[in-house]
């Protein structure tokens, strides 16, 4: 069948056609949950109460295709991801059901008993383990995609099974072009350009972000989720969910390291001043869980699994995690910035109602963002967190 862009009667049709979960006879009905412009997606339901989900890609996005191409190609990457990632650890992705190449359709498991979890901070909620369950996932699909354990020749098979060139050069762009010049496609305020000015002008950081940036472009080191902020996890009272990997790719594994901890920075630093007390002692706690749970899995399995023999190396496997710290905090500065004054702003910071508080938490972001680039070399977990502390 060739391409065509769905209604909820075609999403009912679709989901039928390729489950069993509904069973004869069942009087389907669908209700369109969302559309971004880049995706369009669907609930689909039974009588009996049984319920999928359809996603599927759309041909152009109003701002996202205005200044990239972007082709339907980002909807198999996104099935692939999910499904291989899966394998490693099934507990923490959403299910794939089916993929459709030709309708750039995925049929998935309804998670409409989880939150996301954007969604969970805004409404003062404190889930207990999250940085847990992020670092084990994490450090498990980072570590049965990397050279640890696949051969040369799987492996490279693996980079062009995952190629991404369009939504790569977004992500390119987006985090490592765009804020660190006058930008049309900037977020930008005028009470904000005297620090933008300098960031602009700041050889240093430029040169600490294109090393950053070419990290990113040629150090293929496992398969990326490529976008894990709070808004691509679900989460409910026993399940952590992974969804939304279509800016999956293989690269630097210290960028969805990165992505994460830099969502749970935002996500405190949009906090009332009167609730920050509170909320720095929580994302603290969940960001050393979670940078603590990382490591101590990915160094379980470095010594226990890896097949290559020069790998097996104690002292080289010590330097990998090492450097692998030192490009997350690089990571966590490249999102906070991005995301501060870039194209796709953080919905955190797009919700606050408080003008002045807002620029008041975009200068922080922009200093906080500065200072994790150019110091990544020498910061400890423990200075990490004492940054954030000062910001109350």
């Amino acid at each position: 069948m060739s391409y065509h862009a769905f209604t909820p009667k075609d999403a009912a049709v679709f989901a039928d056609k390729h489950s069993d979960l509904f069973g004869d006879h069942s009087q389907l009905s669908a209700e369109q949950l969302d559309t971004t412009g880049l995706n369009q997606v669907f609930r689909v339901k039974n009588n009996r109460g049984t319920s999928l989900i359809v996603k599927q890609a759309l041909p152009e996005h109003s701002g996202l295709t205005q200044h990239w191409p972007v082709s339907l190609h980002r909807a198999q990457i996104e099935a692939d991801v999910l499904k291989h990632h899966a394998k490693i650890c099934p507990e923490y992705l959403v299910e794939v059901f089916y993929y459709d190449q030709e309708l750039a359709a995925l049929l998935l498991e309804d998670l409409s008993d989880c939150a996301v979890l954007r969604n969970v901070f805004q409404s003062d909620q404190q889930p207990e383990h999250i940085g847990l369950h992020l670092g084990r996932y994490l450090a498990k699909t980072s570590f049965y995609s990397s050279d640890f354990v696949l051969t040369g020749p799987v492996k490279k098979a693996r980079q062009l099974q995952f190629n991404n060139p369009e939504l790569c050069l977004v992500t390119e762009d987006l985090v490592f072009t765009d804020p660190y010049c006058n930008h049309e496609r900037n977020s930008l305020s005028v009470a904000q350009l005297p620090e933008l000015r300098e960031l602009w002008l700041n050889e240093a950081l430029q040169a600490e972000v294109a090393q950053l940036k070419a990290d990113y472009l040629t150090k293929p080191q496992v398969l990326l989720h490529g976008d894990l902020h709070c808004g691509n996890l679900l989460i409910s009272h026993e399940e952590y969910k992974v969804i939304g990997a279509e800016f999956g790719c293989y690269g630097p594994a210290g960028f969805d390291t990165g992505t994460f901890i830099a969502s749970l920075i935002l996500n405190f630093m949009v906090q009332s001043a009167a609730k920050k007390t509170q909320a720095q002692q929580y994302f603290s706690s969940q960001i050393n869980l979670f940078w603590q749970e990382f490591s101590t899995v990915f160094n379980a399995l470095m010594q226990k699994e890896t097949k290559d023999q020069s790998f097996q190396n104690a002292m080289y496997q010590q330097h990998f995690l090492q450097q692998l710290w030192q490009d997350t905090v690089g990571y966590v500065g490249c999102e906070l910035i991005r995301r501060t004054i870039g194209w796709a702003q953080a919905e955190e910071l797009k919700k606050l109602p408080d003008s002045s508080f807002k620029i008041q938490t975009q200068r922080q972001l922009l200093a906080l963002g500065q200072d994790f680039i150019m110091h990544r070399r020498h910061m400890t977990p423990e200075q990490l967190l004492a940054k954030l502390a000062q910001q109350i």
